[in-house]
């Protein structure tokens, strides 16, 4: 679960930019895993919804979010897990 100390404040500014994300009326299932997903079929799901966030006008706001959130699954900006624990632990180790 996602620390929520860490999230902004329930201010409309603060999440204004997700009523522009590319993801917006995409099912979620896309970016979320089902249980005992593994191999090829989570490759290929995750590419595709990177592929999604690849055109998307507030890729760096959602990443952002997921890294100060510390999102722990999904695909978030561009990310999937292990990259986004990749990138939280070089922050925090330099």
């Amino acid at each position: 679960m996602a620390a929520t100390s860490r999230l902004p404040k329930p201010v409309s500014e603060a999440w204004h930019w997700q009523l522009h994300a590319a993801c917006r009326d995409v099912n979620v299932s896309r970016f979320f895993h089902p249980e005992n997903e593994r191999g090829s079929a989570r490759e290929d799901r995750e590419e595709q919804a990177k592929q999604i966030c690849a055109g998307c006008p507030v890729m760096r706001q959602c990443r952002e979010h997921a890294l100060a959130a510390r999102e722990p699954y999904g695909i978030w900006g561009g990310l999937g897990e292990r990259e986004r624990r990749e990138l939280i632990d070089r922050r925090h180790a330099a």
